[in-house]
């Protein structure tokens, strides 16, 4: 398995095509705006070094037999599913961000399952594709980026529909070779921090859309693949001498819009090539997969953030208020319930044919559901907590001005005792969770990330079963028989 170091090593060796502020980046592993996210990722290889984390961090791969990082795991019982929400609270915990690495993981599980069923229909060899493509990544220890999201034009017309076809990536020729793919993926989380990328449909297709039914896997340096690296609120602050400002000191998370230019694909790395019968399946998977996810990732960050409003409150004299102990109590309910969801759909996991776990989906899209709301609330309560000194106050430059810096010290003083710059750290970091780069994958990609809100309440009310509940119903009320 790779170490931190070796990670960051092996992603100097790439030759990533990436903009950023209208300009190739040359140096993408030392640039102060992105190497915060590059931390992140890094995290998941020192911790799986670290004996006190192995348990959680590695596990013995079903296909070599090996240790490997959990990361790049096919799940095998429902004990590996909770061990991997236990895994991401850990990580959030430890970097207060998105590590990255857990959209390749699902994608990883859910593309195995849905290509063993489909060469058991259709006589194909997809699995045997894929299965050698995670055995590479399983061997060389990779961080993948799992690639689904298309920009969907007009969300109303169907892909082929759409007046710019390239809207949602698709397959623009093939030969005896291979294929050769057009298109993007938006939103993609450590895009720029990936060796590979794995890229699946957006949604279920109907025949006519059979073009855009396609699923890969490329070294994520290939000729014609582009990374235009996405703003985040306060970004730059990232750029300015000093660690206070950026609230985090030394993690963070990024997005990219990862264009894919007429992109050749050798057949070997195919594993979905316009059997449109089966992306439905593979994008319900997947999302299911991925929405268990943050039942882990965002109750880890959630940790830190009750932390930090909890220092807050000492160190502004407030954390007697009774007050502010209620809504500390409340912030831990929420976070705990989103983690009660993750490991609830965990623990009702079951196999697949292809033997690879597959969660609860209904739990699953339950859990989501929430994480769209109670991370709002929580950060709505840290910042009653904070104080709106939070979004007022002077930046580090001013603390240590030889002439204002007194009076930044003096005047932005709370509880005796406690040094003014602690005070402004951790306001910086409740910023910086709320409001700030970190909101990113915290507040906003709790709404959006895996599916908007609406994604899991259709799916909900496909596994809602509401006539077995009316039945029930009606046994109970006396109009029927209980058969």
């Amino acid at each position: 398995m790779k170490t931190a170091a070796g990670y960051v090593e092996s992603l100097r060796q790439l030759k990533l095509k990436v903009y950023m502020f209208g300009e190739m980046i040359e140096n993408v592993a030392d640039h102060p705006i992105i190497r915060p996210s590059m931390n992140s990722v890094a995290k998941t290889y020192e911790l799986a070094g670290d004996p006190r984390h192995e348990e959680l961090m590695t596990v013995t791969s079903s296909l070599t037999g090996k240790k490997i990082n959990r990361f790049t795991h096919l799940h095998q019982s429902a004990d590996d599913l909770v061990k991997k929400v236990k895994m991401l609270r850990l990580l959030g915990q430890k970097t207060a961000s998105c590590f990255q690495r857990c959209v390749g993981f699902d994608a990883f599980n859910a593309v195995d399952s849905t290509t063993f069923e489909m060469d058991r229909d259709l006589g194909t060899e997809y699995n045997q594709r894929f299965r050698s493509f995670l055995r590479y990544v399983q061997e060389e220890d990779l961080t993948v980026d799992g690639a689904m999201t298309d920009p969907k034009g007009d969300r109303s017309l169907r892909p082929s529909e759409q007046a710019d076809p390239d809207l949602y990536l698709r397959i623009v020729s093939k030969d005896e070779k291979g294929i050769v793919v057009r298109g993007a993926k938006a939103h993609q989380t450590g895009a720029v921090n990936s060796h590979e990328v794995l890229v699946m449909p957006t949604i279920a297709l109907g025949e006519e859309d059979s073009s855009y039914a396609v699923s890969f896997a490329l070294p994520s340096d290939a000729d014609g693949i582009i990374y235009i690296y996405g703003r985040q609120s306060c970004d730059t602050r990232k750029l300015e001498a000093g660690s206070m400002d950026a609230g985090n000191c030394v993690y963070g998370g990024h997005e990219a819009l990862v264009v894919f230019e007429d992109v050749f694909v050798p057949h070997e790395r195919v594993f979905m090539c316009g059997e449109y019968r089966y992306a439905g399946m593979l994008v319900e998977r997947f999302a299911g997969y991925h929405r268990q996810s943050y039942g882990g990732c965002k109750v880890g960050v959630g940790d830190v953030l009750i932390g930090a409003a909890a220092q807050a409150a000492q160190y502004n004299g407030a954390a007697k208020a009774s007050h502010v102990k209620d809504k500390l109590i409340e912030m831990v309910h929420l976070n705990e319930t989103l983690y009660s969801c993750g490991i609830a759909c965990s623990c009702q996991g079951s196999a697949t044919a292809s033997g690879t776990y597959l969660i609860d989906l209904m739990l699953a899209n339950v859990c989501k559901q929430n994480v769209t709301r109670f991370p709002y609330e929580i950060a709505r309560l840290a910042e009653d907590i904070a104080g709106g000194l939070m979004v007022t106050m002077p930046s580090e430059q001013d603390l240590r001005h030889p002439e204002i810096g007194r009076y930044v010290e003096k005047y932005l003083k709370g509880v005796a005792g406690v040094p003014t710059e602690h005070r402004m750290r951790i306001l910086r970091l409740i910023e910086n969770l709320t409001l700030g780069t970190a909101a990113v994958g915290y507040r906003t990609e709790s709404m959006h990330g895996a599916g908007s809100p609406q994604a899991q309440r259709i799916m909900i009310a496909r596994q809602a079963n509401m006539e077995h509940k009316m039945k029930q119903a009606r046994v109970l009320a006396g109009i029927e028989p209980d058969k």
